[in-house]
């Protein structure tokens, strides 16, 4: 910190050392200057570069007037330097151009203004506007490209810091992504084993080959079951927050039975279920037979729960190298003056919400942590028990609502589609096509091709190169189509000017040696020239004074001489 402190001001001291050392040179009192002049050039340069981190362009400005308080045509060998490093570190410091376009303007007017009051010519203004385009602009120009180069170098390091954190957070968030999954999967199996447990409890429950502390008995671990399950639910519904609608990657293996075991479970624990299967045997990809499984394990869990007693229909079919898996349970028959006759699934699904496919679901859109408390018997969901604690649950109250949601992801993830909903005669259906083929998509809407949006961090970086880009233009371009903008002026300029003291040969030949005749003649040109070229001859003696005027538009020799003698053409001659 303390070698930072001292750095700048020894590098200002050795700045300004630099800059006077012209102005020592050039102004010695032993050379003709005075020391005044160095007194004052030393002061305000040093005044300059005290200033120069926080106000560039006053900076800049004062080197500026110190150049044109010693030549109205602003180049001068004490100040040259200054208005180099000046201009260049104004910028590369100033952040804004409007101010800096607004001095070189001023400098400009000002080059011009000054052409009267230092009795100079038009060409006085050319040669300000040419030092000003070649020693200040152009060095601006290049600290403006130094300032967006190290710019770009420092939003690149930014940037690759940046990504080094994202990808870390990334990292951390697929990991703990993973992890639910894993969660969520181990949830669905053991929320089904728990179901059919429940199930198998509530038949012994009401056995009536056991007695009543058997009943008992059972009744405790039916209720124990559907409470394990409430909590699993509540466990795994923690670790699903948020990472629902961030699906990726692919799912975990579920437990390795197939679909006829889990029907022929199913059944074994009361649920009135059947499989039918259609079409040419084979194999199924990995990825898809995962998708099934989980479907049916799924599907069959809600259906123990939201429509108990109803009967089950599990149809696998084969066809046009697709696998369609629809899981459908019929209509809910219940006692009368049964509390529960009065909530239909129908009705209860109105509460559940859309799943993702934008459809009205079935409150079966849970997870499969369902509470198993319906026995699969009349007798069974009303054998509640003294404490009613799973009888007298609402349908639905634990119901996680990410069930068909994790369906459909799982389905999607396969290359299929799942579709889901009432199936006309009071009964709820979970169909879903799966291709064959590795890698081949199910028929069906074409995902969107758009392109995705550029990353910010790319963004950033493109528009960082063209602002370099620009600058370096900027840098090259600019003072070149100054210069050549300034020399056209020039040329034109001295074309103009020419014409203003060129001699039509004919009017030369048509004054006469005694004619009257003066500078504002009609027949001369308006503009004179300022003397004789070089090498031309002595003038006549006895003359009062000679004019010079061009013989041709584009050579400056010949040249017409007239002489004049008390206002009258005394001798004229080609001269040059």
């Amino acid at each position: 910190m303390r070698r930072e402190r001292l750095r700048d001001p020894l590098l200002d001291l050795g700045l300004w050392g630099l800059l006077c050392t012209p102005v020592l040179l050039r102004l010695d009192p032993n050379d003709g200057g005075s020391w005044g002049q160095v007194v004052t050039g030393v002061v305000v340069l040093g005044v300059a570069v005290a200033c120069c981190r926080a106000l560039p362009l006053v900076s800049l400005a004062l080197a500026v007037a110190l150049s044109l308080a010693t030549s109205p045509e602003l180049f001068t060998a004490p100040y040259v330097l200054a208005l180099v490093v000046l201009g260049y570190l104004a910028g590369r410091r100033q952040q804004h151009t409007r101010a800096a376009l607004a001095l070189f303007a001023a400098v400009a007017v000002l080059g011009f203004a000054l052409v009267p009051l230092s009795d100079g010519n038009v060409s006085q203004g050319f040669t300000v506007v040419l030092v000003l385009a070649l020693a200040i602009v152009a060095p601006w120009l290049t600290g403006r490209y130094v300032r967006q180069y190290a710019r770009l170098v420092r939003t690149g390091w930014e940037l690759a810091a940046r990504m080094e954190r994202e990808q870390a957070a990334v990292a951390d968030r697929e990991r703990l992504r993973e992890r639910s999954r894993i969660a969520g999967d181990m949830h669905d199996s053991l929320g089904h084993d728990l179901a059919l447990i429940a199930l198998r409890a509530a038949a012994l429950e009401v056995d009536p080959g056991l007695g009543a502390r058997q009943q008992a008995a059972a009744g405790e671990l039916r209720v124990a079951a559907a409470d394990a399950t409430a909590r699993l639910r509540d466990i795994i519904g923690v670790l699903r927050t948020g990472d629902e609608e961030e699906p990726g990657g692919a799912p975990t293996t579920p437990v390795g039975e197939t679909v006829e075991e889990v029907v022929e479970r199913a059944a074994a624990s009361g649920l009135r279920v059947e499989l039918t299967a259609t079409g040419p045997g084979g194999g199924t990809p990995p990825m898809v037979d995962r998708a099934v499984h989980r479907l049916v394990v799924e599907s069959l869990t809600n259906a123990s729960k939201h429509a108990p007693g109803a009967p089950i229909r599990v149809a696998l079919e084969r066809a046009d190298g697709a696998l369609t898996v629809s899981v459908s349970n019929g209509p809910v028959t219940r006692a009368a003056g049964d509390p529960r006759s009065r909530r239909s699934p129908a009705a209860v699904s109105g509460r559940a919400g859309a799943g993702r496919s934008g459809a009205p679901t079935d409150p079966r859109a849970g997870t499969s942590g369902v509470v198993p408390g319906r026995a699969p018997t009349e007798q069974a969901a009303r054998a509640g028990g003294p404490s009613g604690r799973v009888g007298d649950r609402p349908a639905g109250a634990v119901s996680g609502g990410t069930g068909l949601v994790g369906l459909d992801e799982r389905v999607r993830l396969a290359g299929g589609r799942l579709s889901h909903g009432q199936d006309g005669v009071g009964g709820f259906a979970v169909r879903a096509v799966l291709p064959l083929e590795p890698g081949v998509a199910a028929a069906g809407p074409p995902a969107s091709t758009g392109a995705a949006a550029a990353p910010t961090s790319v963004r950033e970086r493109d528009l960082a190169r063209r602002e370099v880009r620009r600058g370096l233009a900027q840098a090259i371009w600019i003072p070149l189509t100054l210069v050549a903008t300034l020399g056209l002026v020039m040329l034109l300029f001295g074309l103009w000017t020419q014409s203003r003291s060129f001699l039509d040969r004919d009017d030369y030949v048509s004054l006469r040696v005694g004619d009257p005749l003066s500078a504002d003649a009609e027949r001369l040109p308006p503009h004179p020239l300022d003397g004789p070229p070089a090498d031309a001859p002595a003038e006549p003696p006895g003359m009062d004074r000679c004019l010079y005027y061009r013989a041709t538009m584009t050579a400056a020799v010949p040249v017409y001489r007239l002489c004049l003698v008390d206002g009258r053409l005394a001798d004229k001659a080609l001269v040059g």
